[in-house]
């Protein structure tokens, strides 16, 4: 698999740009069937824990597949949603802290449970390895999807 989430375009699933997908799959190719020492994944989600900063908490996530770290492109990190027991999901605030963790916080959910990202039809995310793969989408909650059978 190989993530193309910032290759896409918001009104055609099919990217236009063949040659940083075909870039990708090789680099997945060598990574994993030829068992290169490389980088070959964007960030993937590991684990979530909450801390407690101040008055409020910020969910500390993990990341495998970093590489030598983690990189923003474009200024600040985006595409990052955290709710609390409500499961009302609001915007967030976050930013890399150390080489394979994101902070993650809004002053509008004091009591973090989960966070999501680049969880969008077309998402904008810009969070990145230092081998310039991006990092897959993700959810860190098992609640029930609209897709599921009621």
């Amino acid at each position: 698999m190989a993530v193309i989430t910032d290759l896409g375009q918001e009104k055609d699933i099919h990217p236009r740009l063949k040659e940083p997908v075909g870039e990708r799959l090789a680099i997945s190719a060598l990574g994993i069937a030829y068992d290169k020492d490389i980088t070959y994944s964007g960030p993937t989600y590991k684990e979530m824990s909450i801390e407690k900063h101040g008055e409020g908490r910020f969910a500390t996530l993990t990341f495998d597949h970093v590489g030598n770290g983690l990189h923003v492109r474009g200024g600040s990190l985006i595409g990052f949603t955290i709710c609390g027991p409500d499961g009302k999901f609001k915007k967030a605030h976050a930013k890399v802290g150390k080489q394979n963790q994101v902070y993650v916080w809004s002053d509008e959910v004091p009591n973090p449970v989960a966070v999501r990202y680049g969880w969008a039809d077309y998402p904008l995310i810009n969070l990145y390895n230092d081998a310039g793969l991006p990092a897959s989408p993700f959810r860190t909650d098992t609640f029930p999807m609209t897709t599921q059978p009621r």
